[in-house]
């Protein structure tokens, strides 16, 4: 059913826990199934590489595999290359996930977005275009959480 590195990436998930100075944060959760996943980067603002990312997942081995691989992903990139970043690549970097757990590719490759679109914010850039949701949240049930202070 899954893949030895989605196996891996729940039993060994690298980049666990929170960066207590991170100046990009992003949240979301799927009430449906009940993941939330929370991303916390360090971007050096000279040249916007992400020198450091850390995340906390409540949710399902999927989820955290996901959330582990994503972080791994961007980790060491620019925020235009961590753009690129598509649940597709997450779900391939793990070797494949079953269909039913797809959406737990979907919330890792926001939740980055999500990271990055609060570190627009924080910087009085225009964040519209960062915030990527794979569907209308009426019908998908993704829920963008706000992050607490």
């Amino acid at each position: 059913m899954y893949s030895e590195k989605v196996m891996d990436h729940f039993s060994n998930p690298r980049n666990v826990g929170e960066i207590e100075d991170a100046n990009a944060v992003g949240q979301v959760g799927n009430p449906q199934c009940g993941d939330i996943m929370k991303i916390y980067m360090k971007i050096n603002d000279d040249t916007k590489v992400i020198e450091d990312v850390k995340f906390k997942t409540f949710g399902c081995g999927a989820a955290i595999a996901t959330s582990s691989m994503a972080t791994e992903l961007v980790k060491g990139k620019t925020i235009d290359e961590a753009l690129k970043l598509t649940n597709d690549a997450v779900a391939e970097a793990l070797d494949g996930l079953p269909p039913i757990k797809m959406h737990c590719s979907n919330l890792a490759e926001e939740a980055v977005h999500e990271a990055l679109a609060n570190y627009y914010d924080n910087h009085g850039m225009d964040s519209s275009q960062i915030r990527k949701c794979t569907g209308c949240c009426s019908s998908c049930g993704i829920e963008h959480m706000p992050v607490e202070d």
